[in-house]
Parts: structure tokens; sequence; C-alpha cells
């Protein structure tokens, strides 16, 4: 009798013990989920006004050659890094490097360094990793002498 008790209240206790395991790891993948949600919907809305400007007939080399910006850097080399530097490939703007945390995995048309490595000045570095410009910018500017613009303003002024 004592050894089906003491089974039950094991079980029992296991359960709970379980359950609170469970209950953490889902609110943690919850939290987590939220995050990348609402930074998937700022990229979306992003490129959802990049095409509304290629639907006006607009072209971003505009805004660098309004404000004087010939030679510049990319940070971000994900999806809007490649369509920018493809943007700018056929006009007089010059991407000098990319800049990436994951550097040394991403292949693209310009080299790609990461903020550790010495970074040739240039004219403006555009961040495309917008939902981190905040953070970006703060340590770019401790390294670099330059404007440091969101792309997400570059669209919206454009």
């Amino acid at each position: 009798m004592k050894k089906g008790v003491i089974t039950v209240l094991s079980t029992l206790a296991g359960t709970m013990i379980g359950a609170g395991v469970v209950g953490k790891i889902t609110g943690e993948t919850i939290s987590k989920e939220k995050g990348m949600s609402g930074k998937h919907l700022e990229l979306f809305l992003m490129m959802n006004q990049w095409v509304k400007v290629k639907q006006e007939g607009k072209n971003l080399a505009s805004y660098f050659e309004k404000y004087g910006y010939k030679k510049i850097a990319v940070y971000g080399m994900s999806y809007a890094g490649e369509t920018l530097i493809s943007e700018l490939k056929e006009t007089d703007i010059t991407i000098a490097y990319g800049i990436d945390k994951n550097a040394a995995s991403i292949y693209v048309d310009v080299d790609v360094l990461s903020m550790e490595d010495n970074l040739e000045p240039v004219d403006a570095v555009v961040v495309t990793a917008i939902t981190f410009f905040d953070e970006i910018e703060e340590k770019l500017s401790e390294k670099m002498d330059c404007p440091i613009i969101s792309l997400e303003d570059i669209l919206y002024e454009v």
C-alpha cells in the first residue's frame, strides 16, 4: 500500500515539475518568437516601401547623389543588403565593402568584413539590419567618422 502511494506521489511530483519546465520553455520560446515576428514585420514593411519607391520610378542612387555620398559601406548582408548592392551596381555609387557579423560565411559581389576588422573610410554606412540600428550605429560610431544611415530612413526620404 505504501509503495502505491509513493508511486502516485512521485508521479504527481514529476508531472508538476515537468509542467513547470515546459511552461518555462514555452514562455521563453513564445517571447523569442514574438521578437522574431516583430523583426520580420519591420523588414516586410521596409521592403514594401522599397517596392513603392520602385513603382514610382525612383532609384536609391538619387539619395546618395543628393548628399554627395559616392563611396559607401553596407552593414547587413542578408536579403536587404544584397538587394541594395544589386540596385546600386550600375550607378555612380561605389560599394567599398559590406560589414556583417557572419562575414566569413557570406559570399556576395563585394568584400565582407566584420566589425572587428579595419574598416577603411567611406562617405557613409548604410545599415540594412534596421531592427538593430541603434546598437549597430553606436558600435560603428566608435570606429568610423561618417554618417551611419538606416536603409529604412533612406527609403522614406527618397
